[in-house]
């Protein structure tokens, strides 16, 4: 009989982290349960000083964390870290841990990383570095939701131009203005090449922004605001049925989604001041830029100046192999994107490794 190692998935808020465990999990082919996570407003104390701990996590609206411990933990954001690293504790080591994406702790802390080029990780045993973000999407998957949705917007003229809104991350702020700028640009595109717009914004996308959007966007469209109790979100079916696709830039798991549909992706850059192949407007004035002392925006400027070099972000690397490997084209740019697919599934590989961590060369279980 062959053998399948207990997994468990940590999920906690973030969709994007939450499917990339899921992608993992799927491409091992092994049974999975996914425990749920929520946690406590101090937890980013508890957790940075505790490091091996439930103390963040709000017991009560948690899944249940009890034997038997699992032989495996995929884990993915900076929160589920210490409740990995807790289990392992109290399976007396037994439980390997892969964690997908950037860790906080200490790289030795994981049996594997997988990690994508955004971040600065040295290059270490227990290392993987894939070219995109773990994801779900493919082509026979989405044919197969396309034949399901593609009566719901028959009466809107072809091409499709599916557009994908992120909002706020990192240094990226979505203002009422970039929103305007990108529904213009849709018009002279749409205008020009003809069809219509399907759009949706996301749990990011501020709310001035979504509005300032959707007023200037002159086409034909069908336009869905996304809710959190929403059941009928038609994301994958917009990926399904584009003939064109524009996604905003600050989203690496919006992009490599994006690119497996294969059809021709371009990029709009959420920067304030793009490079200029890549720029749909004048760069505004510095006081029309004071969004940037935000939180978020100001903590991730600091970080790139300051924090250790492991713990910087640059998602401006992920975008550029997307452009220089004809899978996509900036918004702004002549260049018509190709609409090349990438290659070696970054799911691929890391099963592979996983399975490595957890079974011989002859198949027996090391765990």
């Amino acid at each position: 009989m062959p053998f399948e190692p207990a997994v468990w998935l940590l999920h906690g808020h973030k969709a994007g982290d939450n499917n990339q465990t899921l992608a993992l999990a799927e491409a091992l082919g092994w049974p999975y349960e996914i425990k749920r996570l929520a946690y406590r407003p101090w937890e980013l104390l508890t957790n940075r000083l505790l490091q091996v701990t439930l103390a963040g996590t709000d017991r009560s609206r948690c899944s249940p964390l009890e034997a038997p411990w699992p032989d495996l933990v995929i884990t993915a954001g900076r929160r589920n870290e210490p409740v990995a690293r807790w289990i392992r504790r109290q399976s007396g080591g037994h439980t390997r841990l892969v964690n997908v994406g950037r860790p906080w702790a200490r790289l030795g802390c994981f049996d594997l990383i997988v990690v994508t080029p955004q971040y600065f990780l040295p290059e270490r045993d227990n290392v993987l570095q894939v070219e995109l973000p773990l994801h779900r999407v493919t082509r026979d998957g989405l044919d197969a939701i396309g034949r399901e949705w593609a009566a719901r917007f028959e009466a809107q003229p072809r091409p499709w131009w599916s557009v994908l809104l992120g909002g706020d991350s990192g240094p990226f702020v979505f203002t009422p203005a970039k929103a305007r700028q990108l529904a213009s640009w849709l018009n002279r595109r749409v205008a020009a090449e003809g069809g219509s717009v399907l759009v949706t914004n996301s749990a990011r996308t501020p709310a001035d922004a979504w509005a300032a959007f959707r007023e200037v966007l002159a086409v034909p469209h069908t336009a869905w605001s996304w809710r959190r109790d929403g059941d009928d979100n038609p994301y994958l079916a917009y990926l399904a049925l584009a003939d064109r696709l524009v996604v905003t830039g600050e989203s690496m798991s919006m992009l490599a989604e994006a690119a497996a549909s294969g059809v021709p992706l371009y990029i709009y850059d959420l920067s304030d001041c793009p490079e200029a192949g890549h720029r749909l407007a004048p760069c505004p004035p510095w006081w029309q830029r004071t969004h940037q002392l935000r939180w978020k925006p100001l903590s991730h400027a600091l970080a790139m100046r300051l924090a250790p070099r492991r713990l910087r972000r640059d998602v401006s690397r992920i975008q550029a192999r997307l452009v220089e490997g004809g899978m996509a084209a900036w918004a702004g740019q002549d260049a018509v994107p190709g609409g090349a697919v990438p290659g070696e599934s970054g799911c691929a590989l890391a099963a592979a490794r996983v399975r490595d961590l957890l079974l011989e060369p002859g198949g027996d279980s090391v765990v």
